[in-house]
């Protein structure tokens, strides 16, 4: 089971991927600095630091699904 506390919502929009906040700094609608075919590798099992454009935050994806980045650390 995917702990809730680790996993955080993103939107694909015109080929980029973007999140409605930052669970870190708490701006909102941040861009993030990967393609939507690099969720696809994720999803197969490669991991991705993930630096926030916004405050520089770096989590690990660890996996994701249609709805949620799941990081290596809690973001909630």
């Amino acid at each position: 089971m995917i702990p809730f506390s680790h996993a955080w919502p993103y939107d694909i929009l015109l080929g980029d991927v973007y999140v409605p906040s930052c669970p870190f700094c708490g701006r909102e609608n941040v861009l993030l600095p990967m393609k939507p075919k690099e969720l696809i590798a994720i999803r197969e099992g490669k991991k991705k630091l993930l630096v926030f454009p916004c405050c520089s935050a770096r989590p690990v994806v660890v996996d994701t699904d249609g709805d949620y980045l799941l990081f290596d650390q809690a973001v909630r």
